[in-house]
């Protein structure tokens, strides 16, 4: 059985927000939520800046699950983390153990008011019947159902969104790299620690000379 994953990578995204749009629009997703959004790092910095898109993991060992007081929280056979808004109680606790702030409230309610949680779905719907008006309206279209991927994938123009079996977009993450010949810095060791400005680092051993 496929395990479903995201892999965006940040040497392709360039930060249009066409994933973050296409989601909105797919799902009609409620005012003040957004269930994937782009995060800029070093944002004006030219030459340094990195985007990057995010939304649900959909983690093996997710926390969400982990701490949610009412068991709202499941997993599908693809791996695809969902919850159940007829069991969610808005107790907030979620969006505080997620480490990507997938899950979110909506921001039209009165002061001190969460209503029930809402997050990517990876399009694979709800606990309802698949394709139904219900599941719709709760957690929008069921695309895995109709054996599609993700839209947010689908419409990322540089296809730096990859979505599907985590199998198959490793490989072609895996690929992408071996051809760029970056090595390591892939994975942005050079953004967060630097290139050759620590004063501590020891100098480089240099052959003796003779005089």
């Amino acid at each position: 059985m496929a395990r479903m994953k995201f892999i965006c990578d940040a040497e392709r995204c360039i930060e249009c927000n066409s994933c973050v749009t296409a989601c909105k629009n797919e799902h009609e997703v409620p005012w003040g939520v957004n269930r994937r959004r782009v995060v800029t790092v070093n944002d004006g910095v030219i030459g340094q800046e990195k985007s990057i898109s995010v939304a649900c993991m959909h983690c093996s060992d997710a926390p969400c699950m982990a701490v949610c007081p009412v068991d709202c929280f499941y997993r599908t056979d693809e791996g695809v983390v969902l919850h159940n808004k007829d069991i969610c109680i808005g107790c907030g606790y979620c969006s505080y153990a997620c480490p990507f702030g997938a899950p979110q409230f909506p921001s039209n309610g009165t002061f001190g008011l969460r209503g029930k949680m809402d997050k990517c779905t990876f399009c694979s719907g709800g606990p309802e019947e698949d394709g139904s008006e219900k599941e719709f309206e709760k957690y929008g279209r069921n695309r895995l159902a109709e054996g599609k991927l993700p839209l947010c994938a689908e419409m990322c123009s540089t296809k730096a969104l990859l979505g599907g079996d985590g199998d198959v977009i490793a490989d072609i993450f895996r690929n992408r790299v071996v051809k760029r010949g970056k090595g390591s810095e892939v994975w942005g060791w050079g953004t967060a620690y630097g290139k050759g400005n620590n004063p501590e680092a020891k100098p480089e051993l240099q052959p003796a000379t003779e005089k």
